[in-house]
């Protein structure tokens, strides 16, 4: 049986300038949905907290399977709780040990928060420490008109950079990461799945120099789209393996030199290990709904790969190579963020990233 969250206190904070109360959208029963609360109590101020009033928040896919109410939301959050984690705002207030930011600065924040106090926290992989909470998941997150985060999480927003662009720094960063980690600089590359973020993959897997980019989905749209964010050939999975002859033909006979699987599919998963030449990279992001099968001894052990886990975004290495690919004007992210909707319209949100008419979907609180 999932928890309930604790219903939050009223503010004792001091800040009498600040409203009270809030909109918010918070799982408040074990079931589809979310439910809209439009005077929820603020967040409490910390003194190495700061309070941030959110401007834009991102839909994501986790935000998707609690709304859904599937097995694994329905193990891991709990009743009562304030969801979402991506998101740019400004800041309202800082606590009294708050030396790094001040009220009136644009920023964003990384959602993973950690007491820094383990061996990856300690040694730069704080992304996959131990005590890691998460934004929207274990603790209330940022579909709400303030969210509170610790000092160490926040992220200065360039001015150079709009607000729709930096909501969306969070999946964003997983694409870099994904990309970055496997190094994808003049390789050919096979992406398995283009959703949101396996989008986000093509542009940054083009923009830091891939030699050849291949992509495979069963959504003829999100194909159509993947070639035109730089993909050099776009397959639809759901009609076979042939493209697996294709990319070998391409690729003299070898197959790719890296995979970036991007959707937990079982079949996109050995679809995409049989397409990798032996010696190549795999650097595994999706997430399979369920334990798979998988031929371990023809996939990885005889084909001498090379295979990497991805959780997250590297704190904070990913944050600036992000903040340089935006900057740098080579990455195409109009074409993915499609839809903005006013908080009071969230069902409509939620519906238009469900049903597949919105790719990446904002939500406004302004």
């Amino acid at each position: 049986m999932t928890s309930s969250a604790p219903a939050p206190a009223p503010p004792t904070d001091g800040l009498d300038h600040l409203p009270r109360t809030m909109r918010a959208l918070v799982k408040d029963h074990a079931g589809e949905g979310l439910g809209f609360e439009s005077e929820r109590h603020r967040p409490t101020l910390g003194p190495r907290d700061v309070l941030i009033r959110v401007r834009k928040a991102g839909i994501c896919g986790t935000d998707r399977h609690i709304w859904q109410w599937d097995d694994w939301a329905a193990g891991r959050i709990p009743v009562g709780i304030v969801t979402g984690h991506e998101f740019a705002g400004v800041i309202e207030a800082v606590g009294d040990a708050v030396h790094n930011y001040a009220a009136g600065q644009r920023v964003s924040a990384e959602g993973h928060i950690t007491a820094w106090r383990d061996y990856n926290s300690r040694t730069g992989n704080a992304h996959i420490a131990r005590d890691t909470k998460i934004l929207g998941v274990d603790r209330d997150g940022v579909f709400a008109d303030f969210v509170v985060v610790p000092e160490e999480n926040v992220w200065p927003i360039h001015p150079d950079i709009p607000d729709r662009v930096a909501a969306v720094f969070d999946p964003l960063g997983n694409a870099v990461h994904t990309v970055l980690a496997a190094g994808v600089s003049g390789q050919s590359v096979l992406i398995s799945g283009v959703g949101i973020i396996g989008l986000m993959a093509v542009t940054v897997a083009k923009a830091a120099g891939a030699a050849r980019i291949f992509c495979t989905d069963v959504d003829p749209k999100r194909l159509a789209l993947a070639r035109k964010l730089g993909a050099d050939e776009a397959f639809n999975a759901a009609e076979g393996d042939g493209f697996i002859k294709a990319i070998r033909s391409a690729t003299r006979g070898e197959g790719t030199d890296v995979l970036l699987e991007m959707s937990g599919a079982p079949m996109a998963m050995d679809q995409g290990f049989r397409a990798l030449r032996n010696g190549g990279t795999a650097a595994l992001l999706g997430l399979p709904a369920r334990s798979v099968t998988f031929d371990f001894n023809a996939n990885i052990i005889f084909k001498g790969c090379k295979v990497l886990g991805i959780n997250g975004r590297k704190m904070w290495e990913t944050w600036y190579r992000m903040e340089d690919l935006v900057l740098s004007g080579r990455l195409e992210l109009d074409e993915i963020i499609t839809h903005e909707f006013a908080i009071e319209d969230y069902e409509k949100a939620f519906a238009t990233m469900i049903d597949g008419a919105g790719i990446k979907v904002l939500m406004n609180f302004e």
